[in-house]
């Protein structure tokens, strides 16, 4: 797994992190029982503070995706279905709002915004 972080997001670089670990749990990069680099090391390789990946896998931990075994390491949990479903919704959402905002800015109306994607899902599931 390799984590990327820009200084120039707007997105705090904990933040960044942990959204990228948990994209690598949905996606199955890791996997149950996998071992996180050590927070030192991650920081050392991103050249960022301990503080700033404390940060991140503390939140990974308290969102259940990880777990912290005292002189281990931090280890990724069983993947959570309502998780899961949780994060598959909230991708669809932005596409959804996305969609609505490009029909709207040329007012498409929304029947045939729903036409569209009742056309799309048939399509992608023949």
């Amino acid at each position: 797994m390799r984590i990327i972080v820009s200084n120039r997001s707007g997105v705090p670089i904990y933040e960044q992190i942990k959204e990228q670990i948990k994209t690598a749990i949905f996606s199955g990069e890791l996997k149950e029982d996998d071992l996180l680099p050590s927070i030192r090391q991650l920081a050392r390789e991103l050249k960022i503070s301990v503080i700033t990946t404390t940060r991140a896998y503390s939140d990974l931990e308290q969102e259940g995706f990880v777990v912290s075994v005292q002189g281990k390491g931090c280890y990724v949990l069983p993947r959570n279905k309502e998780l899961a479903i949780e994060n598959a919704w909230h991708k669809i959402e932005d596409g959804l709002s996305n969609a609505i905002s490009a029909a709207r800015a040329d007012s498409i109306a929304l029947e045939e915004v729903a036409e569209r994607l009742n056309i799309l899902w048939e399509v992608e599931h023949d």
